[in-house]
């Protein structure tokens, strides 16, 4: 196959099971990360997949990183939108710099990359954008009007983007996990995991691996017809 397909967060997580599902299909992975370098550098020796750091917040730095990409690798085919932090606390407490970080780091991103790889996409008359939403984008979460803010600006950035590369080949879809067991979600106390568990249909948290398989399924060549979907994949927790 040997489509180019880069995963922003990918080195860890949800991320770094994305850009390893990837690569087994046959796909050229350029994984993203930020700042832990140490971190990514363990994960290229285990993958041998490639990292690149780029600050996803940040324009240039976007568009620098994915022209040394195209220059490794090849032009983008595939784009995944996955980097994301949280800076949670209560509206009353949330300091304006814990806003604007998520707001930059989880949606303007998806803004820079897409529009880092847009022009070479529309020319080739292909491509396949796939942005990481959240359960708590279509539902909200007590403490996150920051993260819920951003989420939910994805999946509205997906459905205006996939009406304007619908016609030149580009789907853009978004898929939107709910609590799955990686990193950040085991670092919630014990009690409150129980209690999140609990509201799960199914029973458990979801896999890393969960994600990457709907991923797998949008980026495919034989995907140009789903585009601007939101795929919910969240153990029956929210229904949207």
């Amino acid at each position: 196959m040997g489509r180019v397909a880069v995963v922003t967060g990918g080195t860890r997580g949800i991320g770094e099971a994305i850009s390893v599902a990837l690569k087994n299909a046959g796909y050229k992975v350029a994984a993203v990360y930020g700042g832990d370098a140490a971190k990514a550098k363990a994960f290229t020796e285990k993958t041998g997949i490639p990292a690149y750091q780029i600050d996803v917040s940040n324009f240039k730095q976007c568009q620098d990183g994915v022209a040394k990409i195209t220059a490794d690798l090849g032009p983008v085919d595939v784009l995944v939108n996955n980097a994301g932090i949280t800076r949670d606390g209560t509206l009353h407490k949330m300091t304006p710099e814990q806003w604007q970080a998520v707001i930059d780091t989880n949606l303007s991103s998806c803004f820079n990359m897409c529009r880092s790889v847009i022009d070479s996409m529309r020319a080739r008359d292909f491509g396949r954008i796939v942005n990481i939403g959240s359960i708590n984008g279509q539902a909200g979460q007590y403490g996150q009007v920051n993260y819920a803010a951003a989420k939910s600006g994805i999946h509205g950035f997906t459905k205006a983007l996939a009406q304007e590369g619908a016609a030149k080949g580009i789907t853009v879809n978004a898929i939107a996990p709910g609590y799955i067991d990686t990193d950040m979600v085991r670092a919630v106390p014990p009690q409150v995991l129980e209690k999140i568990v609990a509201k799960i249909p199914v029973g458990r948290l979801g896999q890393a691996s969960e994600i990457a398989r709907g991923v797998l399924f949008l980026v495919a060549d034989e995907g140009g017809f789903v585009t601007g979907s939101t795929l919910s994949i969240n153990g029956g927790q929210h229904m949207y």
